[in-house]
């Protein structure tokens, strides 16, 4: 699996997802998509799938896009008997795809915001991401507000969203600020550091690398419910996709692939989002 890269890009595209949704709120209402019936006549469904977001989506050494979206894409597409298109977009042009109808439906990343369901509707959701704190089995912290402590040293990748976080609501730990990720995680695993607060699920990538008995403090600060997005009123496309999703959680296949693709279990369970049922 390629290393992967700054996860916070994420935290940055929710900051901006406000100006997003306005500017989205433009597109022509003469735009339409592809009703249920219309996907299912042509036999083929079209996903969106951003592969500058590893391990969600990346390009392999085939130069294809693969990832842990694109399985299941493909085993959405099976599951309703139609050959699945992955189409590759952008951070910023995915929710334009889905909104004008040059795809039916897109991945990536796609947490549930008040802002971006003004302009697209979404499924149940397909996984979580956790922000929280990875430390080790040796310190004491039970939550993330015990870490505003002088005797506490976080350590932090210069740019990334929690840097504000850590200045705004623990001004009084200590701050470590190193350019990326594995020398974040090896500044703790040296003792240099107390814990770290970031997007927990891609963090394994780094922790395996060194022998350090890690722990993820159990209380997350937030937690991120993200699913499928399509265009705005496709009810029906919309239920087909939730119900090939809900059995999809339901046989274990999107535990199976996240394990695979991120190198551990994931660390909250969609289903408990609000209007799962």
């Amino acid at each position: 699996m390629k290393q992967i890269r700054n996860v916070n890009r994420r935290r940055v595209l929710l900051a901006a997802s406000a100006m997003l949704g306005a500017t989205l709120m433009g597109l022509s209402s003469g735009a339409f998509g592809r009703s249920l019936d219309e996907i299912v006549a042509s036999k083929k469904i079209v996903f969106g799938v951003n592969p500058t977001l590893p391990p969600l989506g990346i390009f392999n050494d085939k130069n294809e896009i693969d990832g842990f979206d694109v399985d299941v894409a493909n085993k959405i597409g099976e599951v309703l008997g139609l050959k699945t298109e992955i189409v590759q977009v952008g951070s910023p042009d995915r929710i334009p795809f889905v909104s004008s109808g040059k795809i039916d439906a897109v991945l990536g990343a796609m947490t549930i915001t008040p802002e971006r369901q003004k302009v697209i509707d979404f499924t149940v959701p397909v996984h979580t991401e956790v922000l929280g704190v990875l430390t080790t089995k040796s310190k004491p912290y039970k939550n993330w507000m015990e870490l505003n402590d002088p005797a506490v040293k976080l350590v932090e990748v210069r740019g990334a969203t929690p840097v504000k976080l850590v200045q705004e609501k623990l001004p009084k730990a200590q701050l470590l600020l190193l350019d990326n990720y594995p020398d974040a995680v090896r500044a703790i695993a040296q003792g240099r550091a107390d814990a770290m607060i970031d997007v927990m699920d891609f963090m394994t990538e780094h922790t395996r690398k060194h022998k350090i008995d890690w722990r993820i403090v159990d209380a997350p600060i937030e937690v991120y419910f993200c699913a499928i997005g399509v265009q705005k009123g496709s009810d029906a496309l919309r239920e087909k996709l939730s119900g090939a999703i809900k059995q999809l959680h339901a046989s274990g296949y999107i535990d199976e692939r996240w394990k695979k693709w991120f190198g551990g279990p994931m660390l909250h369970d969609p289903r408990t989002a609000p209007g799962y049922k």
